[in-house]
């Protein structure tokens, strides 16, 4: 990944104008840094990377989870999902708060909850309570994220200092995401639970070396008015009732009175959080932004991306552990060449895209994609990893990797100046719920072929599996098919003569 990816330049920032008075910033020369800034580095990278550990490890721990606490594929889905809704429904309030009350007081704070709810999910037996503290988790990356970037863009002056700055940002974040595939396969084989302990004692350790070294800055008085509450509330009620919805359905029936009810209370829901983005005189987003075609093909290609990925990974995570008996170091080594072919990539693809336009990139990507999961539509327990599943992590490698830059550089193109942190955080902020909508759809998929066809068995696709993966194959596209035609030049009407 580079420093243009939505989860780290995406953030950067889902906040309102840069402070004034820190905006500048202190560090000048990008070499002979002391000892002081390589510690906030290490801070600010550590959240980071903790927030990319988290996802990829408690994903790997999903099927010794879901046996030991007799948690059905629908269950296990809100693991993920309760912290992508947590994170993409309030990203930009997140980065709105950073401006008002401080980047310090939030970033620290918001680090500081992510490591006692990790403590305390450790400790759990209860799925609902499991998934009710991964939503806080993700309310809490939500804040440290933008606050972080924030930062780190005004401590370090514009140019090398910087750039060496974000550089580093970057390769640490991207390398927690894989790392995390490694460190969850480790993990799990002691048991779930160490998944979700190890990142709460090195985030309250941040909080404490943060407490010397993180910098203070001006704040705005804040005042609830500037808070866009109703939106950021609204917002996040409709997509967490719509994933309900989604999940529910198949096993009470699209007709069933709760499935409608809360089908129905989330389009409202939605219309109010329109309303409101009109109406208040400090919106999270500015409807008139979506004008710009570049920034609604980039938020739907990350939509799509996100959404087939996660979807997929779960489904798969599920079948390797699970029907095949592939033990979750394994399987974590199985997806481990998506992820360094990313990181392998975070140091040329700045070239790349001085040289080639975003949108032929995210249409390459996109097709890398669909690739990937129709070759995985030959799974039969009998191939083995390097005919079936190899070249399917490296097409996601390839995919991820021009992709991802691709899109939120797309986003923030032709964004005057003080939008480029809506635009970004917009963006990101996309990604997160496409994958919580598609997850929730293949979760459904399976639940309803569960209830038909009886639990999986060992050796044995898992019911529902091909359905699902059609369903991502299909969704994935529209992206593709999307991301072409905007490639196929415009005829420009005739000239009139006379």
């Amino acid at each position: 990944m580079s420093t243009d990816t939505p989860t780290f330049r995406a953030a950067h920032e889902a906040t309102s104008a840069p402070e004034p008075a820190t905006s500048a910033g202190t560090i000048h020369d990008a070499q002979g840094w002391s000892s002081r800034t390589w510690l906030l580095l290490v801070v600010l990278c550590g959240a980071l990377f903790l927030d990319g550990l988290d996802i990829s490890m408690v994903g790997v721990a999903l099927p010794s989870m879901g046996t030991d606490l007799g948690m059905t594929p629908a269950g296990l889905q809100w693991i993920v999902s309760g912290y992508v809704l947590g994170y993409g429904g309030l990203l930009l309030l997140g980065g709105r708060a950073a401006d008002l009350l401080g980047r310090r007081q939030v970033f620290l704070t918001a680090v500081a909850v992510f490591g006692v709810a990790s403590v305390v999910s450790a400790l759990l037996s209860s799925p609902e309570a499991i998934v009710s503290l991964r939503f806080v988790k993700g309310v809490a990356a939500a804040f440290t994220v933008p606050a972080g970037l924030s930062i780190i863009t005004t401590t370090f002056v514009e140019g090398p200092a910087r750039n060496r700055a974000l550089g580093i940002y970057t390769v640490v974040g991207a390398s927690g995401f894989s790392l995390g595939l490694v460190f969850g396969g480790l993990l799990t084989e002691v048991g779930w639970r160490a998944v979700f302990l190890l990142p709460g004692p090195i985030a309250l350790l941040l909080v404490v070396v943060g407490l010397r070294v993180v910098p203070r800055s001006q704040r705005t008085v804040a005042r609830i008015r500037d808070f866009d509450l109703t939106g950021a509330v609204t917002s996040t009620a409709a997509l967490l009732l719509l994933v309900v919805g989604v999940v529910e359905a198949p096993t009470r029936g699209w007709t069933d009175g709760f499935v409608l009810t809360t089908l129905i209370a989330s389009l409202l829901l939605a219309v109010a959080f329109v309303v409101t983005e009109l109406r208040h005189s400090s919106p999270l987003i500015r409807l008139g932004i979506l004008r710009s075609w570049h920034l609604v093909h980039a938020n739907v290609a990350g939509a799509i991306m996100a959404g087939g990925y996660f979807a997929f990974q779960f489904l798969v995570t599920l079948y390797l552990q699970n029907s095949l008996g592939w033990s979750p170091l394994a399987m974590a080594l199985g997806f481990l060449p998506t992820g360094l072919l990313v990181v392998a990539s975070s140091t040329k693809i700045d070239r790349v895209l001085a040289r080639v336009r975003t949108q032929v990139l995210i249409a390459v990507g996109m097709a890398a994609f669909l690739a990937a999961y129709v070759l995985f539509l030959r799974v039969d327990p009998g191939l083995g990893y390097v005919p079936l599943l190899l070249p399917t992590m490296i097409l996601l490698g390839i995919g991820f990797a021009t992709t991802f830059p691709s899109i939120n550089a797309q986003a923030t193109s032709g964004v005057a100046d003080h939008e480029q942190g809506l635009a970004s955080g917009l963006v990101n902020t996309s990604v997160q719920i496409g994958g919580a909508i598609v997850l929730a759809i293949i979760s459904a998929v399976l639940g309803s072929a569960a209830a038909s066809e009886g639990p999986a068995q060992v050796g044995q696709l898992i019911p529902g599996m091909v359905d699902g993966l059609h369903v991502i194959v299909a969704i994935t596209s529209v992206g593709v098919l999307a991301s072409f035609a905007l490639l196929v030049p415009r005829r420009r009407p005739a000239p009139t003569i006379g």
